[in-house]
């Protein structure tokens, strides 16, 4: 339940006290009053008199529209009200002072009925009916009778004084209670419009990621075009000159030679040059999903090698956006083709779990491992190697761990943000 529920339910609560208690109170007070009627003396006089007022205390509590039926703003009409209550309690007390069951309702609801100058007052005289009962009944008896009437309602009023400040300080706790929770409401409402700001600024970091990621592959095709296309380019004109001069002095046997080592590289640049195309784009993800994919690519993998794989997707499977799925599609690429080249392993695993806000990779093989540390180089074609898979995660705010151990098989784990595709 929550607290304005709880506080709505208190309400209603006190709404019912305040219809029906007074009702209550006056039924019992009038039949302790005819328990005791003998030895108070009451006459038949006083029957009368109680039967009158004890009507009119009913038909003014059940009367349609009356001001205690409903939490009402203080009014002539609810004074009029709480002072026809307290002046039927003060009779009904000094006729019979168990009658101050009833009159003790006048310690309950004031502030709803009375204004604010009143409130006082209303509490003193409905304190003076209660002494009179506690003092044995009014009037008082005597001096003695006086005196104790007295005392009684010195003490009904320190009690009143004492209960006042402490409700005093619960409505203050209250409202700085109610001040807290708008405070609150207020930094939860900061807190949503940093979170937005947040996701914001996350996509805009991600755009920029994947320029700087174009930016970082462009840079690496040329180096690659320049260290192996062109260089293997140049090698074969140089090859092609020696042939020439060769056939010009009649050297069919190294115009030969030479012809062989041109053709050589030719096939080693044209093997890069399809290195760096496979590379550049990623062909399982032009028809097919992430999942769908990685299920093709592990499944072609299997056949090849022989190496019994599986792909497991936990969590519910989402459309990312593409530099996302082509990134982690490289991972995994990268992550069998070294287990394939260097692992002699007999079972790998891979799991696509979506997670929330972030999506995981885990690549794991039963291989025979190795020192992280020290795989640092390039491993030849079809990837970059532990640094080329690193980088690629890094790119898209992502992370790459990598744990393995001489005889303990491999482990890869891709972490990247979850950043859905949009149309």
């Amino acid at each position: 339940m929550s607290s304005a529920d709880a506080a709505a339910l208190i309400e209603q609560r006190w709404n019912m006290f305040y219809h029906w208690g007074p009702c209550s109170l006056l039924g019992f007070s009038l039949l302790m009053a005819a328990a005791t009627s003998d030895v108070i003396g009451m006459t038949r006089g006083d029957w009368y008199v109680v039967g009158a007022l004890t009507g009119a205390g009913l038909a003014l509590q059940l009367w349609p529209g009356a001001a205690a039926r409903s939490r009402p703003q203080p009014s002539p009409a609810t004074a009029i009200h709480y002072a026809l209550r307290w002046a039927i309690g003060f009779v009904l007390t000094w006729i019979n002072p168990f009658f101050a069951f009833y009159a003790v309702v006048g310690y309950f609801g004031a502030e709803r009925l009375l204004p604010a100058r009143l409130v006082k007052p209303g509490l003193f005289f409905t304190a003076v009916t209660m002494s009179g009962s506690q003092s044995g009944g009014l009037p008082p008896d005597g001096e003695l009778g006086w005196g104790v009437f007295g005392g009684l309602l010195a003490v009904n009023v320190a009690l009143l004084i004492v209960l006042a400040h402490l409700a005093a300080q619960e409505e203050q706790r209250a409202r700085d209670a109610a001040a807290t929770i708008i405070e609150l409401e207020r930094t939860n409402a900061a807190l949503q419009q940093a979170m937005d700001e947040n996701a914001a600024l996350h996509t805009q970091l991600l755009l920029q990621a994947r320029e700087a990621g174009v930016a970082d592959e462009r840079r690496r095709l040329a180096a690659e075009i320049h260290d192996t296309i062109a260089q293997g380019l140049t090698g074969i004109i140089a090859q092609l000159q020696v042939v020439e001069n060769a056939q010009e002095t009649g050297d069919r046997a190294l115009a030969g030679e030479h012809l062989g080592r041109a053709a050589d590289l030719a096939r080693h640049s044209l093997g890069e040059a399809r290195r760096s195309v496979h590379n550049l784009s990623p062909s399982p993800l032009e028809h097919d999903r992430l999942p769908e994919a990685l299920k093709k690519t592990v499944a072609e993998w299997a056949e090849r090698t022989g190496i019994r794989a599986d792909l497991t997707v936990t969590g519910t499977a989402e459309h990312l956006h593409g530099e996302i799925e082509a990134t982690l599609l490289r991972i995994v690429q990268e992550a069998v083709s070294n287990t394939a080249r260097h692992a002699h392993a007999t079972r790998l695993g891979v799991t696509l779990s979506f997670m929330g806000d972030e999506v995981t990779l885990d690549v794991r093989d039963d291989g025979r491992g190795f020192d992280p540390l020290a795989a640092v180089e390039r491993t030849g074609s079809g990837g970059f190697g532990l640094d080329g898979m690193r980088a690629r995660a890094e790119r898209v705010a992502g992370s790459l761990t990598v744990e393995s151990e001489p005889g303990g098989g491999t482990a890869v784990s891709a972490r990247v943000p979850l950043v859905r595709h949009e149309p």
